[in-house]
Formats: C-alpha cells, structure tokens, sequence
C-alpha cells in the first residue's frame, strides 16, 4: 500500500524529498520515513521531543500540512543547509565597494540555496555625477546585469538554481528603463521584476497628474503619472513583466510598521521582507480537510483546520531555532521578529468538493471565511507558544497592535496578544506550492484555480524510452472515483476559462486575513484588451491587494502551456552555402544497404550558432549526397574557438557523420538533441527558450533537413516530439523545462513551474 494517490506524487517525493546517500542509496524508505525525519527534527527543541514528535507526525501525515520543499528536503538530514526558502538582503550602498559587498552576500546565500530579493532604487541613476573620480554613474540596471551573470554563475558550479527579485520605486529616475528592460529575451533572466507603486502614484494616475523621478532630493525628470502607468502597463501585457507591488499598503499593514521598513519581497512576491529578512513557509491542505466530498452535506472540518494549524505554528517556529542561515545578520533577523508564512493549498480543489464555482461571489466569501478562521487559529497559537516560551523579542503591544493589519483583527484575539504577547510578529503567507502540491497527489496550488482537469506528461524510463501517463487534478480523480464517467458539473472551471477579474475577487478575499502577501497569478487571455488589462491592476488596487502579477501569453515568454507549435522562421544565420537543390517532397526516407564512401566534393551548409554568454560562436557544416535524385545529410562538422567545446565537439561530429552515413530515417538525431536539457539552465534564442546548447545543436539541424525537403517542418516527422495534451487548452507550445525538457512549463502563483518534475524558476 501507498499513500501517493498518483505517480507523479511519488515521483516527486523520491526526486526532490526523499533523503538518500550520496551514492543514491534511500535512506528514506517510504514517505512515512520522510514525515518522521521531519518531524522528529522539529521536535528535538522541545521539552517534549517525543511527545510533539507524534503531534507533529500526525500534522504531515497523509498531505495534511506541507512544509516548504527546503524544510522537507533538509530537516533531520545533519547537512548543513538552511530550511527557510528566500530572503530579501540587506539595502544596498550607493558606492562601488557597497554594492559589491553586497554581490558577494548575494552570492553567498544563494550557494546556499536561498532565493534573494534586491530593492536598486537606492543605485544613484545612469549620468549622475560621481564625485571624486570624475565620472557619470552607470545607473542600477548595469549592476543588476552583473547580479544576473552573478546567479548564472553560480549555477553553472553546480548549484540549485537560483531566483532574483528586483524591485524599484516608481519615482526612481531610471524606472522606464527598468520598466522596458526584459523587452530584450536574453536580459535578467534571472531576475523578477517589480515595480514599487506608492498610493501617491497611483493618485496621480487617476487624476491624470504630474509625476517627480527624483534622486537624493533631486529631481531629474518630471512626467505624467499616466503615462508612467501606462508603460508599466504595456510591459507587463506585452512580456509579463514587471509585476506590481502596492508597497505603502504594505508598509501601512505591516505588524512590525514601528521598527522596520519594506522595499523588496522574496521572488514570488508572497514575503515582503525588512533588509536581511528571511521567509518561513508552509501550507495547509485544505482538499484533504472536506468531509463528504461532493455531497450536500459537504464541508470543511473547522475543529481538525483549528488544531492543525496551531501544530503547524508550532512547528513552523522551531524551524527558526532549527535551521542555519548563510550570513548572521539573516539569523539575528529571524531571531528578533520569528515571522513565519504559514498558507494554504488545495483551496480550488476544496471549493470545488462543497460545489462552488471558483470566482464566484459565494466562493470568495467562502475563501475569506477559512483563511479569517486560519488567522484567528494561528494568532491564538502563536499568543500560547508566547505564555510558554516567550514573546518575540521586538514586540512591543500598543505599537504592534496599531498597525493596520492588527487594527480589523477580532477583539479577543487583541485582547489576548496585549496581555500575553505573541511569539511570531508575522504568521500567514500564500506562497507558491506549485512542488509540493504535487507531491500532495496533485491538489490545486495555493489559492490558484485548478490549472487543467487532465494532461499528459511523458516519464523518462531506465531504459532510455519514454512512457505517457495521465496527470488529474486531486479533485477531479475524486470526482471520477465517486460518480465514474459522470460529466463534471458547470461549477468546475479551470485557470484559462476564468475572467481576469474572478482571479482578483478570489486574491482580494483571501489577502484580507493574510498579513504578508500572497503569490498568485491572475490568468488573461492573449486578445484581452489594453484597456480591459490595465483595469485588471486597478481593480487590485481598489479591492485591496498588495501587489498583482498577470499572465497573456506573449512571443517573449511563450504560452502556459499547449498541444501544438505555431511554425515561426528561426533558422540560424546561414554563412555559407552552394547553390540549391531543388526541394524534394518530404516522406522519401533513403535507406542505403552499405554505408558510402564519402564523394571528393559534397554540396552543403554552413551555419553561425551564437549561445548566449559563450565568447565564441559554434559553426556547423552539413554536408549533403544525392541519392536517388534525392538529397540527404551525409556528415556534419562542428567548429569553435572555445577549447572548452573542443572534444565533445569532435565527438558529436563523429558520431552524427557516422549515423547519417548508414541512411535510413535520421530524423531521430534532431530528436535525440533536441531532448537534451542542461541542468544548469538553458537560454533564450530569438525569443524562443532552448535548454542546452546541444538542443540549439539539435535545431540546426533540424532546419537544414527542412531546407533539403528530409523533413516537412520543425517538430514533424519526428518519432516523438515533447508536447503535452492538456484537456481544455489550445494555442501556441511554451517553452521546454530546463530541467526535465518537456513542453509542461505554466505560469502559476507568478513563477514558471513544471507541471511534469515540479522544477519552478523561483526555487
């Protein structure tokens, strides 16, 4: 018996969770093992340990409460690695030896694993003077180009892939550039974007007023706040970035407003953090908390909701005594404050078992009702854990219980908080699941809609081969258990078949009793409107929220995610060639008995491929042979200076001349390359993403067999082709996961994640 409801569950749990030796022997013999080690971890700071290491097992057993992937991952292994997910660094100086003190920290944490967020605003702008060497200012977007190469680097050594967020004020006099900077697809890769938009801005907007880009007291440049609105606007519906973050909201709201000021959040977005704040994750899992799914009598257990999440509190709180931290100053900042950012995930799926319809008005004031009773639970958790071990050590009650957040919440819990403190200054998040919610047998993630009813993904077997296997959503396989082929009613609805402004009712009802933020992405239609999008981000701010990000698909970032490729020209560079052959009808595949003897003079090709941060270009010769009046690949050579590539260069060459000169169909080498992804990351080529520079290799050739007429098009006649189907989804393919390679990358949550290895660009 297992208690994965689903492959890809298991998959996950032994890909990312399961601890192993270093030669891949388990050490975690079956997930129970795993909710052991976690547990026992979290309870050794306790008076109890054996005591709430039960309590604690009994909370992650079966999916309940899902901690964040690094404290599943690294809790009771005794390496030396840090549970907490992100943090946001400290503010950077306007000096040269600042600021790459600063890089050097940044490198520091994120060789740890850790996702970093940056606020440049404080970066004199590009022409300013700089005294004393007599020289202007390069300006903040040339430093957040070396933080980019930084991360890459970084990397490339081997290390778990890293996220950025850079954030910049709105009033900041280099922000249009800032604004425009990922119009260019092979810039700040690295990077999310944000935009700090303060409440005075965005009156300005509205009464359509001036706007002051300033610096230090100086002001550079004075422009119309709507058309600053409306390039931010435009960025972000043309190529998804920047987002934006209400930041004077978030301040006003913040329960530690009285000694410390935010200017950046981690790269999600769901954490805005003080200089060198770290943030804490961790999920309920609220589909597995409904009684009688699909029934009338369906509900949500608000008695097990109340003391899972004062277990999951408890938990969370050892975390901050249980985990290392890459530099002191991030561990005397989780001291002073222990802010956790405990959230949910399933919820579309739950709504959809009590038969709301995500979006709608009951579903929003449903969602608002649980994470109201989430907070409560947690605050009053927190007020007990601060009776037994004590307060955090900056409370100060009549400054902590004025801030705005604290200002709505219920007057008992007030009245509890002044006479007993509490022990977390911070405790409620919605960060992204997308991992761990599919780990948890594929639940929907966060507050997100569930993305698709079904697809499918393809597994890569032992023995080379690739099998497809059916991914449902958790609610959906329950619905299908429960009534058979039984049509899914009118309330399920998915991420694609939702208006914009349904996701910002459901993130506005749930930011209510959140107080950090939440990571959400609010799903838009490619022939959406300008008019109608820009409404969407003033809709957020009305309602509420404390930041928004979107997604329409776009020729940078490709679409979420679909079953077939639009036919765009993306050949490379042709340098040299003979003339043309006339082009063969596609489907003639020549099979020769016996290999050739290679011709004194061979027509073909010669092509430039230029990879992004590699000094040198790569060139490829494809040679061709007329073979019963058709023509076909006969050898390739590869050329470059780089004498990094020099032998697998010459291996590769060998080895392809080698296959084409046997014949037959060898359509599969371009497939074969193609697969090929670098688990460092791979790179936008022409707005299109490739994962290694041997699937560019790959794409080359593929071109030149379109060229000679060997094959029809790009990705046809080929023997499998990574795409996956998704149920209620069309359009153009998205980019391949730099991890597993396949066509399975969706925007959720406001972070690029793999619906087939769980990879996530954000960490």
């Amino acid at each position: 018996m297992t208690r994965f409801t689903a492959p890809i569950a298991e998959q996950i749990w032994d890909m990312k969770y399961r601890l192993k030796e270093a030669d891949g022997t388990p050490l975690d013999v079956s997930v129970e093992d795993t909710w052991r080690r976690i547990a026992r971890s979290l309870a050794e700071v306790e008076k109890e340990p054996e005591v709430w290491a039960d309590r604690f097992y009994t909370a992650l057993e079966d999916f309940k409460y899902l901690p964040a992937g690094r404290i599943t991952a690294g809790a009771g292994t005794a390496r030396s690695v840090t549970l907490f997910n992100c943090f946001v660094m400290g503010t950077i100086p306007d000096s040269m030896g600042g600021i790459f003190e600063m890089l050097k920290e940044a490198a520091l944490t994120m060789q740890q694993g850790g996702g970093i967020g940056y606020d440049f605003s404080t970066i004199r702008p590009k022409g300013a003077d700089v005294k004393g060497v007599a020289a202007d200012a390069s300006g903040p977007l040339s430093f957040m180009d070396v933080w980019d190469a930084m991360c890459r680097t970084i990397m490339s050594a081997g290390s778990r892939r890293g996220a950025m967020m850079a954030t910049m004020r709105c009033d900041h006099p280099d922000i249009e550039d800032f604004i425009t900077a990922k119009s260019d697809a092979a810039r700040l890769r690295m990077f999310n974007l944000s935009v700090l938009v303060t409440d005075d801005f965005m009156e300005a907007v509205k009464t359509d007023g001036s706007w002051d880009l300033q610096f230090d007291g100086q002001i550079y440049h004075t422009v119309q706040a709507r058309d600053l609105w409306n390039k931010i606007m435009r960025a972000t519906y043309d190529y998804a970035e920047p987002g934006v973050i209400f930041i004077d909201r978030i301040n006003a709201a913040n329960n530690l407003s009285y000694c410390e000021t935010i200017a950046a959040t981690n790269p999600c977005g769901e954490q805005p953090l003080p200089p060198y704040g770290a943030c804490l994750l961790g999920s309920i899992n609220l589909a597995r908390l409904v009684s009688d799914p699909f029934e009338d009598a369906a509900a949500l257990d608000e008695d097990a909701l109340q003391e899972l999440v004062a277990t999951a509190v408890r938990m969370m709180d050892n975390v901050v005594d249980a985990s290392n931290f890459p530099l002191a100053a991030q561990a005397a900042e989780a001291q002073a404050k222990r802010r956790i950012g405990l959230g949910v995930t399933g919820l579309a799926d739950a709504l959809l078992m009590l038969g709301l319809r995500y979006g709608s008005d009951e579903a929003a004031r449903q969602t608002e009702d649980w994470l109201h009773a989430i907070a409560r639970a947690a605050y009053l958790a927190s007020v007990d854990l601060a009776k037994e071990k004590g307060a955090f050590p900056l409370f100060d009650a009549d400054a902590f219980l004025a801030s705005g957040a604290m200002q709505h919440m219920d007057a008992d819990v007030r009245d509890a908080i002044r006479e007993h403190g509490i022990r977390n200054a911070l405790l409620t998040s919605i960060a992204p699941t997308g991992t761990i919610s599919l780990y948890a047998g594929n639940v929907s993630s966060g507050i997100e809609p569930v993305f698709a009813y079904a697809y499918t993904r393809k597994v890569l077997q032992k023995d080379g081969t690739r099998t497809e296997e059916e991914v449902v959503d958790y609610a959906v396989q329950m619905w299908r258990e429960k009534f058979g082929d039984r049509e899914l009613p009118d309330y399920f609805v998915n991420a694609q078949t939702l208006q914009p402004l349904e996701h910002v009712k459901m993130q506005a009802a749930a930011q209510k009793w959140v107080d950090s933020s939440i990571s959400k992405t609010i799903n838009c239609p490619e022939d959406i409107s300008f008019e109608a999008f820009k409404d969407v981000y003033m809709e957020a701010f009305e309602t509420g929220c404390k930041g928004c990000t979107t997604y329409r698909p776009n020729d940078v970032t490709g679409s979420v995610l679909s079953v077939a490729e639009e036919k765009k020209s993306d050949a490379p560079e042709v340098v040299t060639s003979s003339e043309d052959e006339p082009r063969q009808p596609h489907g003639d595949v020549i099979y020769m008995s016996e290999p050739l003897d290679r011709p004194k003079a061979l027509e073909g090709q010669t092509y430039k491929l230029k990879w992004p941060d590699s000094e040198h270009a790569i060139y490829l010769t494809i040679n061709d042979i007329i073979v019963g009046g058709h023509r076909r690949p006969f050898e390739v050579f590869i050329n470059s200076k780089n004498m990094e590539h020099f032998a697998w260069t010459v291996a590769l060459t060998r080895m392809i001349s080698a296959v084409f000169r046997r014949g037959g169909d060898v359509s599969f080498v371009v497939e074969e390359l193609k697969a090929v992804f670098d688990p460092r990351g791979g790179a936008w080529v022409q707005g299109k993403y490739i994962p290694s520079i041997l699937a560019a290799i790959g794409g080359v050739i593929e071109q030149h067999l379109i060229s000679i007429g060997f094959l029809e098009g790009e990705g046809m006649g080929l023997k499998s082709d990574p795409q996956a189907a998704v149920v209620n989804l069309g359009g153009p393919r998205g980019p391949a996961c730099p991890s597993c390679g396949q066509y399975d990358m969706r925007m959720i949550e406001g972070c690029m994640t793999c619906g087939s290895c769980g990879h996530s660009k954000c960490g």
